[in-house]
């Protein structure tokens, strides 16, 4: 069985919406997109090969793939570490409006969604089934103790605005920190897992 895996990008406010470009997403009048790219660096760009080294599969929310799926095929690069992997891996995209995907090796998720990830996960026999992004459908997932491992890119810029992995709501959780690296640009990089329900305390007593 597969595990399930999200690598996301969030601000130090926890905004994760746009990362990638100032036209990306503007939902809400979001007018921050793009935040990412003054950050961008090499030893970013190693850590994210070493997540797509590690792929089997992909899961994503619709957005997201409409964003990827806009962009990544006309990447043809065999060579490409990220492209060559998109595109010829197996994607599942999590839609109740999409129904004739034409990237290569598309299939649509509808329905119960939890029990059909469930089975995606039996089903991924090699590497990772990963969500890239996709903060509806991880924020979905989360509660059902489906997601097995975060990789978490904190950058160092506060946006004051935007959608949010992690809203207001939901079961309090605890997770237990596998991973920590940074970046030369700032970037920190945290690898956590699910640790089962938050415990609390009197500082001293425990």
């Amino acid at each position: 069985m597969a595990k399930l895996t999200l690598t996301t990008f969030v601000s130090l406010d926890g905004v994760m919406q746009a990362p990638g470009g100032p036209d990306e997403d503007t939902t809400g009048g979001f007018a921050y997109g793009g935040w990412v790219a003054p950050f961008a660096d090499g030893d970013m760009g190693v850590f994210m090969n070493e997540v797509f080294d590690r792929s089997g599969a992909f899961l994503l929310g619709r957005r997201t793939y409409d964003i990827f799926a806009a962009y990544w095929p006309r990447v043809t690069d065999p060579l490409d570490p990220i492209a060559s992997r998109l595109n010829t891996l197996p994607k599942h995209v999590v839609s109740t409006t999409l129904t004739d995907p034409a990237w290569e090796n598309t299939t649509v998720v509808p329905g119960d969604v939890p029990a059909r990830i469930a089975r995606l996960k039996e089903e991924t026999a090699e590497g990772e089934l990963q969500i890239h992004g996709s903060g509806v459908l991880a924020q979905s997932l989360m509660p059902h103790g489906l997601i097995d491992e975060i990789n978490l890119l904190v950058y160092p810029v506060h946006l004051g605005s935007g959608r949010r992995l992690l809203p207001d709501g939901g079961q309090p959780r605890a997770f237990e920190l596998t991973d920590l690296r940074s970046t030369g640009s700032g970037i920190s990089i945290h690898t956590y897992r699910p640790a089962g329900r938050a415990r609390f305390g009197t500082v001293g007593d425990m």
